[in-house]
């Protein structure tokens, strides 16, 4: 397979003489390094073959009244979520945040170093598509640059409480980032906690948040397209490349929370563990967060000081990752072209878009500087 070639900017940082506080004006130097796009270049795509008789017969596709297959996850959803655009939730992981609300709740979720310090503690964002049925979810955190990126090619609209300033400078100069951040939208819940992990989303918040903002609850002219191509029936990797088993994937790179993810049989999902412990949703009688899929992207990044960083996402010449679906996992390359477009990822094997099975997916977002911590049993 022909691979991207992009040429990726690496813009030079003034001395860092500090940085101002979460959504605070400053005065630093501190700049954020944006990954710009100069060329672009589709990856080769494999030439379409012929349809045999027996494939031209094959059963319509099928139709459930009043259904429709959600672009997030391939599950069967009501139509009338058609065109209604996601949200994007950053979600605190520090360990006194526990226990996590509503989480299960997500289509898609997003684990990434949220720190170079504090052993690199990680932070969620969560991809909610019916978010209208949320009761409680959280809590609620600040987001970083990387995040403002990665919502924008979901078209959502990004909920946080503010951010460092290099941040929500982005958040205000990208036309595709509508946001909602801050207890002028989410409501405070009395937890016993400090007050920094008191912040929810509850019903009723992001309709009175949407409709305070005026944003349209549809895509509008951002959104490029759903993100996966997935398959109609259960996915072998061996189909799609050299595939290897994978039963538990150890995230060592996140040294501080210790993300596990545990192959359960009986499910024939992955189900996430943080902290020596199964993660479990209170507001769903302690489910497990568990999921379909697994993508795993490893990704160079930029320090922005005081630990802070920006991955480079928007790197177009392709990235090591793998995917990983019933117990097997295969080799991808990974592309994400400009911030309102899709990642897209390719057996490395065969070169071909790879498929995902109906369900769930997880995604973590690997520094390429401990990538090789990684195990996979």
């Amino acid at each position: 397979m022909k691979k991207k070639v992009l040429a990726v900017m690496i813009a030079a940082m003034a001395a860092l003489s500090g940085c101002g506080g979460e959504g605070e004006e400053s005065t630093s130097p501190i700049v954020d390094l944006t990954p710009v796009e100069l060329a672009t270049e589709e990856p080769a795509t494999e030439p379409e073959e012929s349809v045999s008789e027996e494939e031209s017969e094959a059963e319509p596709e099928e139709a459930r009244e009043g259904m429709y297959r959600s672009e997030l996850t391939n599950e069967w959803i009501d139509e009338s979520l058609r065109n209604q655009r996601p949200v994007a939730v950053m979600v605190d992981n520090e360990k006194v945040a526990l226990p996590h609300y509503g989480l299960t709740e997500a289509d898609i979720v997003y684990e990434m170093m949220n720190s170079t310090e504090n052993a690199r503690i990680t932070r969620f964002m969560a991809i909610v598509k019916d978010w209208g049925k949320i009761e409680q979810f959280g809590s609620i955190r600040s987001t970083r640059s990387t995040n403002v990126y990665l919502s924008g090619e979901w078209n959502a609209v990004l909920c946080h409480d503010g951010g460092p300033f290099f941040a929500m400078d982005l958040v205000k100069s990208e036309p595709y980032c509508e946001n909602l951040s801050g207890y002028d939208y989410f409501t405070e819940v009395n937890n016993g906690k400090r007050k920094e992990f008191r912040e929810y989303i509850v019903a009723g918040d992001l309709e009175d948040g949407f409709r305070k903002k005026g944003y349209s609850l549809e895509y509008n002219e951002y959104y490029e397209g759903p993100h996966y191509t997935f398959s109609n029936k259960e996915v072998d990797l061996d189909e799609q490349g050299s595939a290897f088993a994978c039963n538990e994937i150890q995230l060592i790179p996140f040294k501080h929370n210790q993300s596990t993810l545990k192959y359960n049989a009986e499910t024939g999902t992955y189900d996430y563990y943080e902290y020596g412990q199964a993660h479990l949703d209170p507001q769903h009688d302690n489910a497990p967060l568990t999921f379909k899929n697994l993508l795993i992207q490893k990704c160079s990044f930029n320090k922005l000081g005081e630990g802070y960083l920006v991955y480079n996402i928007l790197d177009g010449a392709g990235n090591d990752g793998y995917y990983i679906v019933n117990g097997k996992a295969i080799e991808v390359t990974w592309y994400n072209m400009s911030a309102t477009s899709p990642t897209t990822y390719y057996s490395k094997t065969t070169g071909e878009k790879i498929e995902l099975e109906t369900g769930k997916t997880y995604i973590a977002i690997v520094p390429d500087d401990t990538w090789d911590e990684i195990v996979i049993k």
